[in-house]
């Protein structure tokens, strides 16, 4: 069964109090409502730094069964020139508790600066230090990359060969690149507007949803901008949604909205 996932990125935003969250909600019940909100949150703080597996533990057990965490990798890992040689702090990552999530453990973020241009042999070395299993626990892996260099065939083919997302970005100041070259998609929306009140218009997230629809049925949108001729593979997918940033005050309703149309157009 494929699933599409939508949901906000952390769970920790003062201005969020009292329009998203309750009137009086203690803080530390704010990830139990919003999981029960959205089906999904990307987690941010672990690409500022490591965080404890008391932590991860205690986010599993405030949060309903089906839900999924995304997890950002860490900065030290892809802040660098030299991406080969990240591996210790991919190892560091992976030791530091995240795999406490367990079967709650989503995608796995990986964010480059918008400095990094497209280098073959660097991402290359890069990918190969991501574990495609754990334990026996298969790790999915996305990346977001940001300088218009990667626009190119030899980035999605270098992806597919590894079996690793892109992360599809929706932002002015970011390339429009969304060839699928994983089993799953990853999009982080980010143009929410403060006076919207559901962060994207209603045509716009109209639109987000039938592309998603396509996606997750193995086809491909045909208005999605792609720069690789050969299109994916049909397959069923599993799909990740994240409204971040632009209004973040919009997030949450954003992603709401957007799970009501879903279920409207089941």
């Amino acid at each position: 069964m494929t699933a599409i996932r939508v949901g906000i990125g952390g769970w920790v935003f003062p201005p969020w109090r009292g329009v998203f969250y309750p009137r009086g909600l203690a803080q530390s019940r704010e990830l139990a409502h919003a999981s029960r909100q959205v089906t999904s949150i990307e987690i941010n703080g672990t690409f500022y730094g490591a965080q404890q597996p008391t932590s991860f533990r205690k986010w599993y057990a405030e949060t309903p069964e089906d839900f999924i965490f995304s997890v950002k990798g860490p900065r030290y890992a892809t802040h660098r020139r030299e991406l080969g040689e990240a591996g210790s702090s991919v190892e560091r990552f992976f030791a530091s508790g995240v795999l406490e999530l367990r079967e709650k453990l989503g995608p796995i973020l990986w964010q480059f600066p918008p400095t990094t241009m497209f280098d073959e042999q660097n991402f290359g070395a890069f990918l190969e230090l991501l574990p495609g299993a754990i334990d026996g626990r298969a790790i999915r892996h996305v990346l977001e990359v940001r300088h218009p260099s990667f626009a190119a065939p030899a980035f999605i083919d270098l992806l597919r060969r590894k079996g690793v997302a892109l992360a599809f970005v929706d932002d002015k100041d970011r390339p429009a690149i969304q060839d699928v070259t994983a089993d799953f998609v990853y999009a982080r929306l980010r143009r929410s507007e403060a006076d919207e009140p559901t962060g994207y218009p209603r045509a716009a997230l109209d639109a987000w949803v039938k592309r998603f629809r396509a996606w997750a049925e193995g086809r491909e949108p045909a208005d999605a901008p792609r720069h690789h001729l050969d299109g994916a593979k049909a397959a069923a997918r599993d799909c990740f949604v994240y409204f971040i940033n632009g209004a973040k005050i919009r997030a949450p309703a954003a992603a709401v909205a957007f799970l009501e149309r879903l279920s409207r157009s089941e």
